[in-house]
């Protein structure tokens, strides 16, 4: 007999590990505009912002990082490009992470538990982070002699005058949480399903880095300090054995529930003692003698 590790399969959830869904609704809508008036809060500092910009730019290339212009390079060659990139940014990072969330709840109760205190986790650092360390993005740099694309060809998320902008705050770069939040979804689906695609979720952050460094909204060091504060919060955050395993089951065709190829005990009537792939068993076919125990013993 053996145990079989898989990894998880496309049986039914375990509602047991499924929280409240008013609670849970509650308590992400609250978790959202906590961050979201947080991110207004740290609104405002500007000339601290870009002296930080400019720290950020000479460490990357002291780091010898490559040029975020190169990325948008690739962008500038096509029209219908930068706006396919400029929709990406801007209607695609909610959504995709809301499904996301949506679709372990249903599906996957322990691994959406284990994502939304991930996910919560990180977006609680990168508050912090916007209220110590205000950065402003490479296309306010003039340094940077970039592109706001997202201005010059639409569509844009943001104001034009980023110091009144009461939509968003746009000193709130580092780190990025599109590109945290995309790695995060990629990782989790990864987690939750076992098709040899799966995989191909790595897409998703791949090609939210490239639109967040091409459309100049984040530097690589944003990208970067995002991904190790998300490792910290995956090693906080373990899942349950449970939801790493399916329960361990019979392998061969002498598991339980077949009725093939199954051990047949000497003592079963017969005689043959013999068990699966012809092997006989070293016990003795002689019959107990009447009013005595094997062994001899009453």
């Amino acid at each position: 007999m053996r145990l079989a590790r898989t990894e998880p399969t496309d049986q039914e959830p375990d509602i047991r590990a499924r929280p409240p869904l008013v609670r849970e609704f509650l308590l992400v809508a609250g978790l959202f505009l906590a961050y979201k008036f947080g991110r207004q809060a740290a609104n405002g500092h500007v000339e601290e912002a870009f002296r930080n910009a400019g720290s950020v730019w000479d460490l990357e290339r002291a780091l010898h990082l490559p040029g975020e212009g190169a990325v948008q390079g690739l962008l500038l060659h096509s029209q219908p490009l930068i706006h396919a990139a400029n929709t990406y940014y801007a209607a695609v990072h909610f959504p995709a992470t809301a499904l996301f969330l949506i679709w372990l709840y249903w599906r996957r109760p322990a691994h959406y538990v284990r994502s939304r205190r991930v996910l919560a986790a990180l977006t609680g650092a990168a508050l912090v982070l916007h209220l110590l360390f205000p950065l402003a993005p490479p296309r306010m740099l003039p340094a940077a002699g970039l592109v706001d694309t997202g201005q010059v060809y639409g569509p844009t998320v943001y104001g034009q005058t980023p110091a009144t902008d009461t939509m968003a705050n746009q000193f709130a770069a580092m780190p990025s949480l599109h590109v945290g939040w995309a790695v995060m979804v990629a990782l989790g689906l990864i987690a939750a399903t076992r098709s040899r695609w799966r995989w191909l979720w790595l897409l998703h952050p791949a090609i939210t880095l490239f639109v967040v460094v091409g459309t100049a909204n984040h530097y690589w060091l944003d990208a970067i300090v995002v991904v190790a504060l998300l490792a910290v919060a995956l090693a906080a955050f373990r899942l349950p054995l449970s939801a790493r395993t399916v329960p361990a089951r019979l392998r061969g065709p002498g598991a339980r529930g077949s009725g093939e190829g199954a051990p047949v005990p000497v003592y079963a009537g017969g005689g043959s003692g013999t068990y699966e792939g012809g092997v006989r068993a070293a016990i003795s076919e002689a019959p107990v003698a009447s009013g005595t125990y094997a062994g001899g013993a009453r």
